[in-house]
């Protein structure tokens, strides 16, 4: 299945649903059943419970809401943890003249830099050197610790497009190299458009993804090159923080971002940003 979060145009009320195919229909969960929560994180903590009643209002036929009649949100906007793993592609190692991490290479971004598929970014003032990068995603769908790589794909929900949006002159030459502020402006992670479930998803880790600029490819790569895979970085990570229902772990970018470009090159205002994941969707992105 394919999740959702959504706000109902004209109207402005929010929900959780499924959506019908990419770029499809919509079914409204809690008009077929009123106990589903409202809030994706709340539902994926539900469990499987939530995700056999999903599954019946899909089969229902029921409560469908036209997608012209609905603004996609992110499909999860209040993860407890937003988690992000560097240097993550072989080919993208390469094209820096940088060594395959041994391990990885973990660092963070804050929940207010969430942004929905459809939403612009405002430029930032406070920086001269805005960059893209088309990232899988990862939402942990049941809480653990210390979990064996064997069984890691048990604690997945499902995976989403993320755009970690970057500052590099923050990222790379300010603030002692800490990349914290160069990665959690406002807006600089757009997610979406939906959730895939990993039932609907057998192989990750072959999937086409790719950024475009202003119709013009960036990024193209496949998510095989990935150094390490879902199941690695969900044990690494469970060694040092215990994992919740609906974090998010944003899974690297592939070769292409701008700031390793001869010459670099970066984001204006008026650019358009198109970031995509086979079988996943698409994110739109105007720097406004």
């Amino acid at each position: 299945m394919r999740f959702v979060q959504y706000v109902v145009k004209n109207v402005g009320t929010r929900g959780v649903g499924v959506e019908l195919g990419e770029n499809g229909n919509i079914v409204n969960l809690s008009k077929f059943d009123s106990s589903l929560p409202s809030c994706m994180r709340d539902f994926i903590a539900c469990g499987p419970s939530a995700l056999a009643r999903a599954q019946s209002a899909v089969e229902s036929g029921r409560h469908i809401i036209e997608r012209d009649e609905v603004r996609l949100l992110s499909p999860i906007d209040n993860p407890e943890k937003l988690i992000c793993i560097g240097m993550n592609y072989y080919d993208h190692c390469a094209e820096q003249n940088l060594p395959v991490p041994k391990e990885p290479v973990v660092f963070s971004k804050f929940n207010t830099s969430i942004i929905g598929p459809e939403d612009n970014i405002e430029y930032p003032k406070e920086t001269e050197e805005l960059d893209w990068e088309v990232e899988l995603a990862v939402i942990v769908g049941k809480e653990g610790k210390n979990i064996p790589k064997e069984s890691a794909m048990d604690y997945v929900f499902g995976y989403t497009v993320a755009h970690d949006v970057s500052a590099r002159d923050w990222q790379l030459k300010r603030n002692g190299n800490q990349f914290l502020i160069g990665k959690s402006m406002d807006g600089f992670c757009p997610l979406g458009p939906a959730i895939v479930t990993k039932e609907d998803l057998s192989d990750p880790h072959n999937l086409k993804i790719w950024t475009i600029v202003n119709g013009k490819t960036k990024q193209s790569s496949n998510t095989s090159e990935m150094v390490f895979k879902t199941e690695e970085i969900i044990s690494y990570l469970s060694r040092f923080f215990t994992l919740k229902p609906g974090d998010t772990i944003l899974t690297g970018t592939p070769p292409g971002v701008g700031v390793f470009r001869n010459p670099p090159e970066f984001l204006q205002t008026g650019d358009v940003v198109h970031v995509g994941i086979e079988r996943i969707g698409t994110i739109k992105t105007l720097i406004a």
